[in-house]
């Protein structure tokens, strides 16, 4: 067994897993002070390996010495993800259980990492902070340490995502109050407050949204927005999207905000709603200081005599704004040579995601100098995974040589 404590302490998720189809115990203890190893897992937030233990049998509910459970832990460590991931694991919890899981949660959340984690230690110097990115998610926490004592302050979002999984209704303004705690809109908790909420897809919660975006405060500004966008697109679990034309609503709000974060998740959200009103904003907004206002605008556009104010957007001094710019010239299916000139221009452009949409928008509107300009791309990194649209100039010369029936 000294072989799986060892592959559980280097993190190794696939030797673990072939050592426990060979028959190793998943409760397997530590050889040091007699814990499970799954609790050398969740202590070094390693969800790999700690799935690979559950799928193996071992009991995230088992009773420690200290009266704990690897579960209890995992809430206590603050991973979102890993509480999910050991929570699942035996469904539904018994109420006993679900109101200690809940009780737990809610006490970090209440208090705060930091001060509980001072709590727990009973230490008052400083506290080593770091910043952790879930690069398969791509939201971050931040992770304390103290006397050697470590968490992550994702303990709202375990706290907002058990309420949401045992039918708890949390109120709006609390659930609001946890997310601008962490006010980015890349942090675990706001980000899984805005999927809580954006799962309500039921006319108070827009409207309590929507009424949001009249706070002086600009972060609540900020999840007014997010959460309209997450409305407006729906909800991913069920597929309902009641709000899928209500983008004009937003238009007042969107010719007012002064905050250019909070304008582009406007815009973005609008997006998804066609109407006069919404070019109109869209377009007043051509020279905008901020680019991430600049490359909504072309979304924003529907009438075809707009596309030469949006093609002046194309010689954008920003790499973002050409790039979103190329994206919708290459998905529009206009038959104005302009938008091939404007592409083939950008098959130059210094970035080379944004050469190659120029490219496949050129061979999906068959034109020529796709060919000529497929060359302009570049070597390809091998690191990365493959691009279907590299194949779009291929697909164009089979098409030019079936109609010319060869």
């Amino acid at each position: 067994m000294e072989e799986l404590v060892a592959a559980v302490r280097r993190g190794d998720a696939e030797g673990v897993t072939a050592l426990l189809e060979a028959g190793a115990d998943p409760d397997t203890p530590d050889g040091t002070d007699g814990l499970p190893v799954l609790c050398l897992a969740v202590a070094a937030y390693d969800r790999p390996v700690a799935e690979a233990l559950l799928q193996a049998g071992a009991d995230p509910l088992r009773r420690l010495p200290d009266g704990s459970t690897p579960l209890m832990r995992a809430v206590d460590g603050g991973s979102h993800l890993l509480a999910l991931a050991l929570t699942s694991h035996r469904v539904p919890l018994q109420a006993p259980e679900r109101a200690e899981l809940l009780a737990r949660a809610r006490r970090w959340s209440e208090a705060g990492a930091e001060a509980e984690l001072r709590r727990i230690t009973g230490l008052t110097g400083p506290v080593e902070r770091v910043r952790v990115e879930d690069d398969e998610v791509g939201w971050w926490c931040e992770q304390l340490t103290l006397g050697g004592t470590t968490v992550r302050d994702e303990h709202r979002a375990v706290l907002t995502s058990t309420e949401a999984r045992y039918g708890i209704r949390t109120p709006f303004d609390e659930l609001v109050a946890r997310a601008v705690a962490h006010p980015d809109r890349d942090h675990v908790v706001w980000c899984d407050v805005v999927f809580t909420l954006g799962r309500r897809t039921d006319e108070e919660t827009w409207q309590w949204s929507r009424d949001l975006l009249n706070h002086p405060d600009r972060h609540h500004r900020l999840l007014a927005a997010d959460l309209l966008l997450s409305l407006i697109l729906g909800d991913v679990v069920t597929g309902h999207d009641p709000f899928w034309d209500r983008g004009r609503q937003l238009v007042p709000w969107a010719e007012q905000e002064q905050d250019p974060e909070v304008l582009a998740v406007l815009l973005h959200a609008m997006t998804h709603d066609s109407a006069p009103e919404i070019e109109a904003v869209g377009l007043s907004y051509l020279s905008h200081p901020d680019p991430r206002v600049r490359a909504l605008v072309p979304e924003t556009v529907h009438r075809p005599e707009s596309l030469t104010t949006v093609l002046t957007l194309a010689h954008d001094e920003d790499p973002g704004v050409r790039g979103a710019v190329c994206h919708w010239l290459a998905h529009h299916r206009g038959s104005e040579p302009e938008v091939g000139d404007a592409l083939v221009a950008l098959t130059h452009d210094e970035r080379q995601p944004t050469r190659i949409c120029a490219v496949s928008g050129l061979a999906v509107r068959d034109d020529p100098r796709c060919v000529e300009a497929e060359h302009r791309i570049g070597p390809l990194d091998p690191e990365l995974p493959f691009d279907e649209r590299l194949l779009d100039v291929w697909r164009y010369q089979r098409r030019r040589e079936a109609a010319d029936g060869g």
